[in-house]
């Protein structure tokens, strides 16, 4: 048994599709595993304005043996009838396994790899994902046929274990290399596997989860409000999409002339609020 990781890397992902986007991965990882025998237990989600990243525990190597049976006519039918049966099949007459006065096409499929497995599930997976809004890009995309996603699809890291999953979808090969922050750490990265992932982004300034990102913005801009003598005006769904935002949250508390201010404070937090993303705070009591 070992583990999986998997990072879809691209432009910027709107904050918004996100969160159906993490759900969507999960749903066509499993189909794509479960329709190669394979069952997919812990699977962990998660994504940034750059990249969805899915890292599945505990995978087998292979995938297990498996008999499938076809029922045939009667041993008793016209020839025709046979005749037919063994086209379907692509069996010759002593293949067939007769039992009670019926032909059967037994046919004994070796385990695949489950490397393989993923390294066919991969593109269906790019290619099937149902993106609200998604566009094709370079060259290629003067056909119809050409790769849709919701940016530029740019880098693709597939690793079972510590082995490379070889695969391409676009144009786009997968590889071990991932990029950091754009700014913090414009540079390349090489990840070994699902294990060093996520430490390995934070060294180069990506907080990979989504979750721990929002609970950064929540714990660091309600203490820096207070900081200031002031109180945080608590907004969910702006911690959401600020988290969807950035790779590396850090808030910082700013002022306006009051000159600005001298308007309703539901107009103020509105503004702020949809035009810039910012939260508001107000005076302690």
């Amino acid at each position: 048994m070992t583990d999986f990781l998997l990072e879809l890397r691209s432009e910027e992902i709107p904050a918004r599709m996100q969160a159906g986007a993490r759900a969507d991965l999960e749903k066509l990882f499993r189909k794509e595993l479960a329709d190669a025998g394979v069952t997919a237990g812990e699977v962990a989600v998660w994504s940034t304005p750059r990249r969805l990243a899915l890292i599945a525990r505990g995978l087998p190597l292979a995938t297990q043996p498996v008999s499938e049976e076809t029922k045939g006519p009667r041993t008793s039918a016209p020839e025709q009838a046979l005749e037919g049966f063994l086209r379907k099949t692509g069996l010759s007459k002593d293949q067939l396994t007769e039992r009670d006065g019926v032909w059967f096409a037994v046919v004994e499929k070796p385990g695949r790899a489950v490397s393989d497995v993923l390294a066919d599930a991969v593109p269906a997976i790019v290619r099937a994902f149902p993106w609200p809004k998604s566009q094709r890009w370079g060259a290629g995309s003067i056909s119809s046929e050409s790769l849709r996603w919701v940016r530029p699809l740019s880098g693709i890291v597939a690793i079972l274990g510590e082995d490379l999953v070889e695969c391409e979808v676009g144009g786009v090969r997968s590889g071990y290399g991932t990029v950091g922050h754009r700014f913090h750490h414009p540079g390349e990265i090489t990840i070994g596997s699902a294990a060093d992932y996520a430490d390995k982004l934070r060294a180069c300034h990506v907080i990979v989860d989504h979750e721990e990102r929002q609970d950064m913005i929540r714990t660091r801009a309600r203490a820096a409000a207070e900081a200031a003598g002031l109180v945080l005006v608590e907004d969910e769904g702006l911690v959401v999409e600020n988290a969807g935002l950035t790779e590396w949250p850090t808030p910082l508390l700013g002022r306006f002339d009051e000159a600005y201010l001298d308007v309703p404070p539901e107009v103020i937090q509105l503004t702020a609020r949809t035009n810039q993303k910012y939260f508001v705070c107000e005076d302690a009591a």
